[in-house]
């Protein structure tokens, strides 16, 4: 993609550059480590497997986005990328926040413990976002939470520091190296003095307060040398020995970060998705926020692909974390205290995730995470290994059966779950030693020809058969600013149908569709949805069709899909 069409579909697709980044595209730190000694240094953020992302400031005054609702000089932002930002809050008004911030009610033990109630390992707070405000008590600045215009005064990641440590709930840093408060930020030769600021507040943040597990820097589509990136993580490491760092300094570091979607299977590099538990990362009064079968599936194909999940919440002007979200965050708590065995101390596979759900396995046990059926009957591809036991650990009995080509497993309607049917797997040897393979959809869909009204800039990366193929790496994508499009499927021949999924890239951007049959020579809707989740599961009065469109009758901003899948009854 070219540097133009970078700016413009991150503008409204921030994720897009979130990739699982590797060496061979970046440039190389000094750092260097035996891969046995990386290995040691990550294993227990690879078993932890669940943490909580906390973004919070004084922005939640206004129930806006955190650093975008600030208006900001798009003359003097250091990539692109940003120019394309518009904010809503004057920088002055926005600026000033921080005297009416006074969150009384913050209790950084009480965080701690939810977060521990949910089951997760660790938490990241965002220590300064890019509107530069410090969320700390840094010598380098007076906008930070203990000015004394404040009325708080408080160094909030001293507390929360404190309460991780007393807890035992492993300690992490987001910090934003864009700063769009600092008057040096990307201002001509000024910059330098930027650069030395932020790196003297992460030695601050590396020295004052205590062991820190991991740091998470936010520089997007900025190159390593605007940030100095190799110093910063040599002192960093020298700092902190053992921390693990994310690849957003413009180093590839120690995993990639997927934003707002669930990263794709992959087992050789590590990886943590960082999504939001409502559609924004700020507190947002009556915030839409996903269901607990949401959330739970979501852990589950992020674990599924290998990763890790970074679950974020926006607390409350007053300092608490809303109660809706609290107790959403028990409920996977509860879940993961009867099923977390298939989820903590796991790796990702052998069978890839899917339509049908996903898979961990460790040692000898794969732990099948069933999401979807359609009808009684699951077929898997075969794996090489003879499974010696089958048990449902969600109640009910399975029949498998196993040929040198699949795996079958038959399972009543009665005993599927509607969030999760757990069937665990127990083979003849290690689970590890399989290739992962890919589970067909068994989408009547699947690679047929495609046509849609539009395609982001013409470009092929984004044409409509990568919308039926099978692959959530790739995706059908619209021009910035499309509000109305349609994707239509040939079947080739009449096909009945009964169930349709949708899965959304970039956030929740469809508002309104229907699907449509070509009868009669023209197209007639059987299907209509004005409630559209990222991923969205439809069923429908079984239905012959040869040719069907998806019509996208209202969205936010240009409608991205990652895939379109139908399925026979």
């Amino acid at each position: 993609m070219s540097i133009k069409s970078k700016a413009v579909y991150l503008a409204v697709c921030i994720m897009s550059l979130h990739l699982l980044l590797t060496p061979a595209i970046l440039a190389q730190e000094t750092f260097t480590e035996a891969p046995q000694q990386k290995a040691q240094r990550m294993q227990w953020w690879r078993d932890a497997r669940f943490g909580l992302f906390v973004h919070w400031g004084p922005v939640s005054l206004k129930g806006t986005e955190i650093s975008w609702a600030r208006k900001t000089d798009p003359n003097r932002q250091g990539s692109q990328i940003w120019k394309c930002i518009h904010g809503i809050i004057p920088a002055e008004k926005y600026d000033n926040l921080y005297k009416k911030f006074n969150p009384l009610q913050f209790d950084a033990e009480q965080w701690v413990q939810i977060a521990k109630d949910a089951g997760m390992k660790y938490l990241v707070f965002t220590t300064k976002h890019h509107d530069g405000f410090c969320n700390f008590d840094s010598k380098y600045t007076d906008y930070k939470i203990t000015n004394s215009q404040s009325p708080y005064r408080k160094d909030i990641v001293k507390q929360l520091a404190d309460a991780c440590h007393k807890a035992g709930l492993k300690l992490g840093f987001y910090y934003s190296q864009p700063d769009w408060h600092h008057p040096d930020y990307f201002n001509g030769d000024r910059h330098e003095n930027y650069v030395e600021y932020f790196h003297n507040q992460v030695r601050e943040l590396c020295t004052n307060y205590g062991k820190v597990g991991i740091i998470w820097f936010d520089g997007l589509g900025v190159p390593a040398k605007d940030w100095q990136a190799e110093k910063l993580l040599k002192m960093t490491r020298r700092l902190q020995p053992g921390i693990i760092i994310n690849n957003r300094a413009g180093l590839p570091a120690d995993f990639g970060t997927p934003e707002q979607t669930i990263g794709g299977f992959q087992n050789d590099r590590s990886w943590e998705s960082c999504i939001t538990i409502g559609d924004q990362w700020s507190y947002k009064p009556n915030d839409d926020m996903k269901s607990k079968r949401q959330c739970i599936q979501t852990l589950v194909k992020v674990i599924g692909g290998d990763g890790n999940l970074l679950f974020n919440v926006g607390p409350m002007p007053d300092g608490r974390i809303e109660p809706r979200q609290v107790e959403r965050l028990r409920e996977m708590g509860d879940w993961l205290k009867k099923y977390g065995k298939s989820i903590y101390k796991t790796r990702g596979g052998p069978f890839k995730p899917g339509k049908y759900g996903a898979s961990t396995y460790k040692g000898n046990v794969i732990y099948l995470h069933v999401l979807n059926w359609t009808g009684e009957k699951l077929i898997l591809p075969a794996i090489g290994r003879k499974i010696k036991k089958a048990v449902v650990l969600t109640g009910g009995k399975a029949n498998i059966s196993q040929t040198e080509d699949s795996i079958k497993i038959t399972l009543p309607l009665k005993y599927q779950q509607y969030v999760d049917t757990i069937i665990k797997l127990t083979l003849d040897g290690n689970a590890g030693k399989i290739a992962p393979v890919d589970v067909p959809s068994q989408s009547v869909a699947f690679n047929k020809p495609s046509k849609a009204s539009n395609i982001c800039e013409n470009d092929s990366n984004y044409s409509p058969e990568k919308a039926v193929d099978d692959n959530m790496e790739t995706r059908w994508a619209t021009d910035a600013g499309t509000k109305q499009a349609w994707l239509e499927i040939d079947l080739q021949k009449p096909a009945k149908i009964s169930s349709a999924l949708i899965i959304q890239e970039c956030g929740r951007r469809i508002k309104k569709y229907q699907l449509e049959k070509f009868a009669n020579d023209k197209w007639e809707s059987f299907y209509y949805c004005d409630n559209v989740q990222m991923e969205n599961s439809v069923k429908f009065e079984p239905v012959a069709v040869r040719r069907i469109r998806l019509n996208i009758l209202e969205a936010t901003e240009g409608p991205t899909i990652a895939e379109f899948q139908v399925f026979a009854p």
